[in-house]
């Protein structure tokens, strides 16, 4: 490539358009020009006498009328192949088409024309076409109520509004917006050969609408429940990434529930059945929380603020271990099963404490058993 790679996105300021070029924009000597549909042709004509790459990305699919279908999506692309010719350019392009372009239906057919067009530019010119066919793409700013049932589902529900579906056990086939752009960049960087065959994007998810509809449920859930579903879920946590894209910008914060006592407040952060639960609390100068051990349970302490003493004993001994920690300077603890343990505040000043459970707290089986870390057990 160049010192400069100069790069022309068409249908820019849409879905795919505006997160290839925030990823096109972190990349180094990289000119990024821009076309939309609603740009004179003279722009997308200077464009392209500049271009090196071309990713076209533009096209119409929900369209007030049918023959737009024609003119957006085989004549926009016709144009473009017309204009490199009359320059006597060859930029590698690179295509987003569809697997409608395999159905027959307006769409479909306007979207395999354009497809052609590329192909047989290419076999002209020996300029390299890349055609990749999607499907259902989702991730951040894609249009909700529109031609993206993830958006509209996570639009819809992070929104308190209801959703429809005409067949809940219809199967979906889903690709994340961030592996596609992944793709391009990696044609970018020329890590992918050009192809006259239609071209994918992987992975991809397929999921009822029941299915994706009750997991994104559970992402509006989380504020309440404070369950964090199984990230390791590539889906998941690409359906939650998107999820949180689509909240307000006041709707960012939530409260938590504040338990508070003698000793102070305890709220839990966050929790999940995968890796057990978080919670911090703030303590009063001077007191102790804690003796008591657990059979399974294992526990992780950090102290963020204060200074305090986590004093152990075994629970068929009498000797006590002590580990004097300080918010200055950060350091976790652990908590072995079999060890009767406490915290203790050594100043007259609050406390804050970070915990980690491997487990949820369940009050039918609490495995926490009260025990004096000084004075020993029968």
């Amino acid at each position: 490539m160049p010192a400069e790679t100069t790069v022309l996105v068409t249908g820019s300021n849409g879905f795919v358009g505006r997160n290839l070029r925030v990823a096109l924009s972190r990349l180094a000597d990289v000119r990024i020009l821009c076309f939309d549909l609603e740009d004179d042709q003279q722009v997308l004509a200077s464009h392209l006498q500049d271009a090196d790459v071309v990713f076209h990305l533009a096209g119409v699919n929900r369209p007030q009328h049918v023959e737009e279908f024609t003119t957006g999506n085989a004549g926009l692309t016709q144009t473009m192949v017309s204009l490199l010719e009359q320059q006597g350019r060859t930029p590698a392009i690179v295509m987003t088409s569809s697997t409608q372009a395999a159905l027959d239906n307006p769409y479909g057919a306007s979207k395999k024309a354009a497809e052609e067009s590329l192909f047989e530019y290419g076999a002209r010119t020996g300029a390299p076409v890349y055609v990749y066919r999607l499907t259902n793409v989702f991730g951040k700013w894609s249009r909700p109520n529109y031609n993206s049932v993830v958006s509209t589902f996570c639009y819809n529900i992070s929104h308190g509004l209801d959703i429809t579906m005409s067949n809940p056990a219809n199967e979906v086939e889903l690709i994340y917006i961030d592996d596609v752009v992944a793709e391009f960049v990696a044609v970018l960087d020329g890590r992918r050969d050009a192809s006259a065959t239609r071209l994918g994007v992987g992975p991809t998810y397929r999921v009822t609408l029941a299915e994706l509809a009750e997991r994104i449920h559970r992402f509006r859930e989380i504020r309440t429940t404070l369950e964090i579903p199984d990230l390791a879920d590539d889906l998941t946590r690409k359906l939650h990434a998107t999820y949180l894209s689509y909240l307000e910008p006041t709707d960012f914060s939530y409260p938590l529930d504040i338990k508070t006592d003698n000793r102070g407040d305890l709220a839990e952060l966050i929790k999940s059945a995968h890796f057990g639960q978080m919670f911090v609390s703030r303590t009063h100068g001077g007191i102790t929380r804690g003796n008591h051990y657990h059979d399974t349970k294992i526990e992780k302490f950090c102290v963020l603020q204060g200074e305090a003493a986590i004093r152990f004993r075994h629970v068929f001994t009498e000797d006590i271990i002590e580990y004097r920690v300080s918010g200055t300077t950060w350091e976790v603890v652990d908590i072995p099963p079999g060890y009767t343990h406490h915290i203790e505040n050594l100043s007259d000043q609050e406390m804050i404490v970070l915990f980690w459970a491997n487990r949820i707290f369940d009050p039918l089986q609490p495995d926490t058993t009260y025990c004096e870390v000084k004075g020993g057990q029968n």
